[in-house]
Order: structure tokens, then sequence, then C-alpha cells
């Protein structure tokens, strides 16, 4: 998520708001950080102010010298370092909720690594819900392993359905705890009306696919999967392309075909270099250029058959031109960029770019068309 630094103020405890550049009348400013230039002294009522004169010593807020990245209805976080953390901003369309840091599974190629202590986010997420855009058309829900905080993930659903009743919900979870069937349903007696899950599977074959996650749990996986199904919940499928994955990808499309034809989409995903995946690089990163044949064949063999088939992360001009079609602009715009000789690009306002983090592992392909 995108993060500023500013000078902080009288900052205590973390401070949560909605940002106003406006301002709010007197009623309705508690949950409100005001942001405005040349403030000689904080306005009453607001959780903080955030400006670029010098009001040290004065409520409390931050002080920076540039406040154009602030947007009405931007819902941020500052914290006593003086980090100014957005959890959601107005103007994008990847926003999510991040639940919890834990996870069960300990993914080779994971950008986010796990934790294994933390305080209960929930009713933090609560308010930070409360706060957000009730127009917002999507809300992301992820972690770590949502799962992992029990029936308080149905509580998250609720307020969200309560609070933005227009927003679609992408939950992404491995499935490992839906294997158990009731707490498959109690996902479904949500009864949200545009909800799915996305859950990774790696490979056709039970022990690849532990390899990589770090846990024996294909098969709960495979069972979660039939349990959400079972409930009709919409599910969609992902496959991060690495070294140990791409070999198997036509194999593992015929496998979903056949095991699972109640899968809503499927999605391939390039890979992103940070985190764990970092650490084991030599093990997993391949040019994407060189497993186009496996992952052209994986796709029009699921899209011919009537499969709702996407490639995530992936950049056009390495990509063969019959399997373009299928890539979407899905990397979260505050660590999606472009390298210099994408400028006069064709295809530039059509490609989704490249993550930040992978400035120094991106395809050898890469050119202007």
């Amino acid at each position: 998520m995108k993060e500023l630094r500013c000078k902080p103020y009288n900052v205590k405890e973390d401070i949560l708001g909605v940002i106003t550049l406006k301002g709010k009348n007197i009623f309705h400013r508690k949950n409100a950080i005001l942001v405005k230039e040349g403030l000689s002294s904080p306005q009453m009522g607001y959780a903080a102010t955030i400006t670029n004169s010098d009001l040290s010593g004065k409520g409390c807020g931050g002080v920076m010298p540039d406040l154009t990245d602030f947007n009405e209805g931007d819902v941020v976080m500052i914290n006593s370092k003086g980090d100014i953390i957005f959890l959601y901003e107005i103007n994008s369309t990847h926003n999510a909720i991040f639940v919890t840091g834990k996870c069960n599974h300990r993914c080779i190629m994971c950008p986010q690594p796990p934790i294994t202590e933390e305080p209960n986010r929930t009713p933090f997420n609560l308010k930070l819900i409360s706060l957000i855009d009730k127009n917002v058309c999507e809300l992301g829900i992820t972690g770590g392993e949502p799962t992992m905080i029990g029936d308080d993930l149905f509580t998250i659903i609720k307020q969200i359905q309560k609070c933005q009743p227009n927003a679609a919900i992408s939950l992404l979870s491995n499935g490992v705890k839906f294997a158990d069937r009731e707490y498959a349903k109690k996902l479904a007696l949500c009864k949200h009306f545009d909800l799915q899950i996305d859950v990774p599977i790696f490979s056709d074959i039970a022990k690849d696919h532990n390899e990589i996650v770090g846990a024996k749990t294909f098969y709960k996986t495979v069972q979660g999967l039939y349990n959400l199904a079972l409930f009709r919940v919409q599910i969609g499928l992902r496959i991060v392309v690495h070294k140990k994955t791409y070999k198997r990808l036509p194999q593992l499309a015929d496998f979903i075909f056949h095991n699972f034809p109640f899968v809503n989409q499927v999605a391939f995903l390039q890979m992103e270099t940070t985190g764990i995946a970092k650490k084991n690089l030599d093990d997993l990163w391949i040019d994407p250029y060189d497993y186009n044949h496996e992952l052209r064949e994986a796709v029009l063999l699921l899209n011919n058959r009537g499969v709702r088939t996407y490639i995530y992360n992936a950049q056009l001009c390495v990509l063969p031109e019959d399997i373009r079609e299928y890539a979407v602009n899905s990397i979260s715009d505050w660590k999606d960029i472009y390298q210099p000789i994408c400028k006069d690009c064709s295809l530039k306002q059509k490609c989704g770019g490249m993550f930040a983090t992978n400035q120094q592992h991106i395809s050898a392909h890469i050119h202007p068309v």
C-alpha cells in the first residue's frame, strides 16, 4: 500500500481517519483528517491535521511540503514515526482490507512473508470499513491467510455488506479451511450478492503443489473447492508461474478443466520478486518470455473449452500476440511502473506494466511495439 512520510506532532498512537480537503462541519469531524495548505493553527474537532506549515505543539497530525498525493475520501493511518499509510484510495480500483499477517502456508514465492503473532485486527478493520466510501464498486479481502481469523472473517464481510452495499468482494484464500464443510457453509450464509474466492493451485501433482506451499495441504485445498462449489460460492483459481510451475501448465489446465468445471475463472500470474520470493529467486526466476509456449497452450486450452481465462502482471510486448487479449491490468496502482523503453510503445495504455519490486528481474524481451 502507498506510504508517505511527514514530520509528526503530538501523535502518541495510531490515528485512523478519512481525508478531507474541503473541510467538514463540526458534527462530522471526529473521524476526519483535514489536509490543508498554510494552516497557522489546527481546526477544532478533527482527528488530525496535515499541512505544510509548522504546527508543532498545537493539535496533532503531520507537516510535509507536498500535499498533492491526498484526495477527498482517501482513508489513511498516521503513526508516531510519521508514516502516513493509505489504507483506501478513492481513485484506485485495487483496494483491499488486510485482515491478518498469519498464514498456514509458507509459499516459496510469497511476496508477503507471514507473521506468527499479531494483535486482533478485526476491530480496526471494522472501523476502517465504516470510513470507506459507500459507493465503492469492489473491495478485496487479503492477508496472510484471511481464514486464520476464523468467524471474524464473516463479520468483516457483513460489515462491507452494511457499509458498501454495492461492492463486489474478492477474497484471496488458500482454501484449506474450507475443507471444513461447516466453515464453507458459513461463508455461503453471508449471502453476499457478488463474492468470489480466489484460490491458488500450483500443480496437478499433489507432491509438487505441497512443495511450493510448504505444507501437505493439496487434498484439503481440493476438498475446500468442492465444498465451496457445493454451496454455490463463486470460485477463481490462481497459478503463479515460475521455474517450478511452468513446465506443467498445460497439464494443470487440463486437470482444472476435468476436475473443477464449476470455477468462474482461472488466472495465470507473473511472479512478484519480493518477500520470500526474493530469497528463493535462484530456484524460481525464469524470464517470462521463456515460458510463453507453455502459458499459451494452457490459456488457449482453457479458453477454447469455455473457461474464462486471464493473465495477470504480464507485459504485452513479451506475450505472444494471440494471447495478449487475455492480459489484465492487475498490478496495484502504487507499485505499478513502466521502463523508460516503454515511453513510445503503442500498447502502453493497454499494458499492465510491471511491479516496482521487480526492477532487478524483468524480461530481457521488453521492447516498444
